[in-house]
């Protein structure tokens, strides 16, 4: 094996490890998004994981439930992108 690969391979091997801790670093931070003027809020960490979530009282309405649904999913989508694009 020629001298320049083994220090290729040492390289590889740290980038693996620098990326790694970055990785782990990221997974400890979150982020937040929120739909329906802050109705709904999501708590996204960096594994693209739901942390939490809160919902405003004043938007449950047991005649419109749809709605409540569409701002959570419109809420946590936009946590996991902001999430991703932390990563």
């Amino acid at each position: 094996m020629p001298k320049g690969f083994g220090n290729i391979m040492k390289q590889a091997r740290m980038m693996q490890d620098k990326l790694a801790k970055v990785q782990e670093e990221l997974a400890h931070k979150t982020v937040e998004a929120s739909s329906g003027g802050g109705m709904i809020t999501a708590l996204v960490n960096g594994k693209q994981e739901l942390v939490s979530i809160k919902i405003d009282p004043e938007v449950v309405d047991p005649n419109d439930v749809e709605m409540l649904q569409d701002l959570i999913v419109a809420a946590v989508n936009e946590g996991i992108k902001r999430s991703q694009e932390m990563m």
